[in-house]
């Protein structure tokens, strides 16, 4: 009877893991979990309506080649216009990212040196009083460390300064891209249209990126969603003097205009490594500053890219833009060429994207299988302590559940330690379903067998019941955590 009960649980063990994988088979998340779409869209959903954000354009990639796109909202919420495949937004300071890579090219043809100090390219008269600036190099700029402020038109006098020796520190600076740029349209004998045109040959053309430009055209201007502030109320960016001289200006840090499947056909070129070589690359990539580090989280930067490395096991290359009305966000794993990017026409992009990633992506797990989760957590942790104590009391009479319950709680925090691993490190998660199953499946049997041994000394009254009620909750606790974190 015993072999007919744990032949019963496999079969509803490998029935559950097969409904859940034919379920979410749709894409993986960052640690490599099946999740469905439909769950993808009601989230979205549900954040877009709690953010009040008008429209969104997403796009996440597995192994190289994009598996979730959708279009969401109003490009025109009084209009009533819905968004569509041919919206396009603002992407505010991730064109940072792609203007590194567009340096790189100049940089591999030997037109541009990274370490020549920019002014010998070109004088910047807005500085030449401050000295310092002729040390600025295209490198410093391209990892804030240009000693330049963010925009000058962020202080009163509005005039362009050098808040510290270059290349000392670390200070996101718009100012430093746009000195980069001028030099570019120097070196080219161009103006800012023809500075586009050169964007347009190597990169947007290459990468097969139709409507991303620097500049506006037509099709932009007819197709360009309308911005909203935080009250989601309508800004009329025609009346700012600041955006209408951007117009028709190739702003590097600031005006890149694209949408999530685009921008996605440049992100998997920067997994893929192409249109740069090996070393192109390397230099692209490497580490220039140091950022900060918050806990288990390290963060540099790069020629253009956030780097973030968790525990220095696994390294994402983001970033994230905001403009009046506008916000984005972009993100891979370059090893397992995963990755996440939206544009929105609103200011809360980056609640959204905290959200998504923490609240979804990371793990595919909801909020309340993440709570569920660190209840089971919590509560083998406890149920492993008491245990590990109690097992060198030889003498009780319950012995036996005592070692049973410590497997129990060994076997879960393994568990534990194991998602944990394979969410770190790249090239392994495509198992972790079938770990977690297995371990899933190992603490049930064992908290039955406990639970069945209680119940038999509880009759027998040779056991102070103190304990053995201790035990029982703590394993229906454990049991049900476990449950809601698998079925919900």
């Amino acid at each position: 009877m015993k072999g007919n009960k744990l032949n019963y649980l496999l079969i509803l063990f490998c029935l559950i893991g097969c409904n859940k994988q034919s379920e979410n088979k749709n894409f993986n998340t960052l640690l490599g979990t099946n999740i469905s779409q439909k769950t993808t869209d009601d989230f979205i959903e549900n954040q877009m309506e709690l953010l009040n954000m008008p429209a969104l354009s997403i796009a996440i990639i597995n192994d190289g080649e994009v598996v979730y796109h959708r279009v969401k909202g109003y490009d025109n919420k009084e209009k009533k216009i819905l968004a569509n495949n041919q919206s396009i937004f603002e992407g505010a300071s991730i064109s940072k990212s792609v203007f590194g890579f567009f340096v790189m090219t100049f940089v591999e043809d030997g037109i541009l040196d990274l370490d020549k100090a920019l002014f010998q390219y070109l004088p910047n008269p807005d500085i030449e009083y401050d000295e310092r600036y002729k040390k600025i190099t295209a490198r410093m700029v391209l990892s804030h460390r240009s000693g330049f402020p963010n925009w000058r038109y962020d202080y009163p006098d509005k005039k362009l300064f050098i808040q510290f020796e270059p290349d000392t520190d670390y200070h996101y600076s718009g100012e430093g891209y746009q000195y980069l740029a001028e030099v570019l349209k120097h070196i080219l004998n161009t103006n800012w249209a023809g500075l586009e045109t050169e964007f347009q040959k190597r990169v947007a053309i290459p990468f097969k990126m139709e409507h991303t430009k620097f500049i506006k055209d037509d099709y932009i201007r007819k197709h360009k969603v309308q911005p909203y502030d935080k009250n989601g109320n309508w800004i009329d960016k025609n009346a700012s003097e600041l955006w209408r001289s951007y117009d028709s200006v190739f702003v590097a840090p600031t005006t890149i205009h694209s949408e999530s499947i685009d921008f996605s056909k440049w992100m998997i070129g920067m997994m893929n490594e192409k249109e740069l070589t090996k070393k192109g690359f390397q230099e692209l990539f490497k580490t220039n500053s140091k950022v900060a580090k918050e806990g288990f989280l390290n963060i540099e930067y790069s020629l253009g890219f956030n780097k973030l490395s968790i525990l220095n096991l696994k390294t994402l290359y983001q970033h994230n833009g905001n403009n009046t009305g506008f916000s984005s966000f972009f993100m891979f794993d370059k090893e397992k060429k995963w990755g996440l990017v939206y544009f929105t026409n609103s200011k809360f992009g980056d609640a959204f994207g905290q959200e998504l990633i923490y609240g979804l992506l990371m793990t595919g797990w909801t909020t309340e299988k993440q709570i569920a989760m660190a209840f089971a957590i919590t509560l083998s942790v406890i149920f492993l302590l008491i245990n590990l104590v109690l097992i060198f009391f030889k003498n009780s009479e319950n012995i036996r559940i005592r070692r049973n319950n410590l497997k129990i709680g060994v076997l879960v925090c393994l568990g534990v330690i194991a998602s944990l691993f394979l969410m770190l490190v790249t090239n392994i998660g495509s198992g972790i379903y079938v770990i977690y199953l297995i371990l899933l499946l190992a603490t049930i049997i064992l908290s039955l067998k406990s639970l069945r041994m209680i119940n038999a000394f509880w009759k027998e009254k040779r056991v102070k019941k103190f304990e053995l009620t201790l035990h029982s909750l703590l394993l229906f606790g454990i049991l049900i955590s476990v449950i809601i974190m698998t079925f919900l």
